[in-house]
């Protein structure tokens, strides 16, 4: 069984005016700009009135050669969604306004194909490995998870503010 560490785990809370399918498209995009694979294992939407609840959950994942693959988890919890018109330099535009929240969690996942697990010697050489032979390469791991999540919650943000005020 692969062996998966948890990082880092942030939270993004944002209140105001959004174009939310802008939102959503510009964080997908993201990942495929940094060559993540991503799966949506959960989107959920209710409607009540002219009111919307919409919760998602994404699992990104990247693998860094043979060895370690990097996992990112997203869940959105979208509050109070609802369609609004502005005016943008004398146009009127459609967005949305409500409440964004967005919590991210990212793993490293070393021997994500089990090579390593196929006997007890296997997973003490692996044990070994990890623990004496490749630290700096996992720490550097454990770095760029910290520095992908913190750059997309911080894009993200910058996104927000800047299109919430329009």
């Amino acid at each position: 069984m692969a062996d998966k560490d948890i990082i880092i785990s942030e939270k993004l809370d944002y209140r105001g005016l959004v174009k939310f399918s802008d939102l959503y498209q510009y964080a997908h995009s993201w990942f495929m700009e940094e060559n993540y694979g991503v799966i949506e294992e959960k989107y959920s939407e209710k409607v009540s009135g002219n009111n919307k609840e919409i919760d998602i959950e994404w699992k990104c994942t990247k693998p860094m050669g043979d060895y370690f693959k990097i996992e990112q988890k997203l869940v959105w919890e979208i509050k109070g969604l609802v369609d609004v018109e502005v005016e943008i330099d004398g146009k009127k535009t459609k967005m949305n306004q409500g409440q964004v929240k967005i919590t991210f969690k990212g793993a490293i996942i070393k021997d994500y194909s089990s090579k390593w697990d196929r006997s007890p010697f296997n997973r003490f050489l692996r044990d070994t490995y990890n623990k004496f032979i490749i630290p700096q390469r996992i720490d550097a791991m454990e770095d760029k998870i910290k520095a992908d999540i913190r750059s997309l919650k911080d894009d993200l943000k910058a996104y927000l503010d800047l299109s919430g005020k329009r």
